[in-house]
């Protein structure tokens, strides 16, 4: 099923199973978007939203297995996110912007599994009607996102003016993001910078992979410095060149030192203390998430025209696993 986190307005490509075979357009679609009804799929296929191995076909058409079906998805219609009192580490604030702290375990826009609880919900309850209308009505003043399990900076924008100054300064890669990680092993090299190709995953519907094929994936870049080693880990400053879903995850992976607790990428979702010190008996959890961390964003403000960083403070879960490695698995 794929993701309505990652979905835009390019198509999206999908190939039929053996499984599959002999479903009809519309439901091996319905299939795929759980979150979309029968009747906007089929109304999307009738608008010409879809396409069978570059022919079209009507919602009742039979597939075959191999076939690459592409759908470009509309967005669905959703009401504005109910306003919630959750707690905001609000990190920096002017007339017209505001950046947050996100904590790790907050989804930042409402989407399938998460309609409430979410950053967007928050940010209705503080702000109110003050904020920009550009993301549409689940997104007011979101500029950009992280990660569910990803901690640290995110800005918001309360005027659709400012919005979109700032979304041309992303396209524009003018908006510089350090991130902080800790990743398993220990890099090669002292610093490097990577670059692939990011692409959604041919087979694993929550994952995005490098994909080096013609049309397959899209130039990602990212710089990386090791600023600590230790036994079997590192400490790593990540400066993403560009903004692909999921990016400093896959070539820290691609690289061989996967963020630390990566369930998707590294293979596991905890560290724990037995491990630190080699007795399995101890379980006790030192974390329990991907350890990476948006650590500094630095831009030229779009309205004032001064030089801005903002510095989210380290999260707490992840200061207490750096203190456990830096005694216990000392380089």
């Amino acid at each position: 099923m794929a993701d309505p986190a990652r979905l835009s307005d390019e198509p999206i490509e999908l190939i039929v199973e053996l499984s599959q075979s002999g479903w009809r357009l519309d439901l091996f679609l319905v299939h795929h978007f759980p979150d979309y009804s029968r009747a906007l799929i089929r109304k999307m296929i009738m608008a010409g939203g879809s396409r069978i191995d570059d022919h079209g076909g009507k919602p009742s058409y039979r597939l075959k297995p191999g076939q690459r079906v592409k759908a470009v998805m509309p967005e669905i219609p959703r009401e504005v996110p109910l306003a919630e009192d959750i707690p905001l580490d609000i990190v920096y604030e002017d007339d017209w912007i505001a950046a947050v702290n996100k904590p790790s375990g907050m989804v930042v826009h409402p989407a399938r599994g998460h309609w409430s609880g979410t950053l967007a919900s928050a940010l209705q309850f503080h702000f109110g009607g003050k904020l920009s209308s550009m993301g549409g009505p689940t997104r007011p003043g979101i500029v950009h996102r992280l990660d569910r399990d990803t901690s640290g900076v995110i800005l918001v924008a309360k005027d659709d003016i400012t919005h979109s100054k700032l979304s041309k300064l992303f396209h524009d890669r003018e908006i510089q993001k350090q991130y902080f990680a800790i990743v398993q092993g220990s890099p090669h090299r002292d610093r490097d910078m990577i670059d692939e190709p990011i692409g959604p995953h041919p087979r694993v519907r929550e994952q995005m992979a490098i994909r080096r094929g013609p049309g397959e994936g899209k130039q990602a870049l990212t710089f990386y410095e090791v600023v600590e080693r230790f036994r079997g880990f590192a400490v790593v400053r990540c400066e993403p060149k560009s903004g692909r879903t999921h990016q400093i995850r896959i070539h820290m992976t691609h690289a061989g030192s996967p963020i630390l607790c990566d369930r998707l990428y590294g293979g596991r979702a905890k560290l724990t203390r037995g491990e630190l010190i080699n007795k399995t008996a101890d379980d006790d959890i030192i974390l329990a998430r991907q350890a990476l961390h948006a650590s500094q964003i630095s831009f030229r403000h779009p309205m004032s025209g001064r030089d801005l960083t903002i510095k989210a403070p380290l999260a707490e879960d992840l200061s207490i696993a750096l203190d456990a490695i830096r005694e216990l698995r000392k380089a």
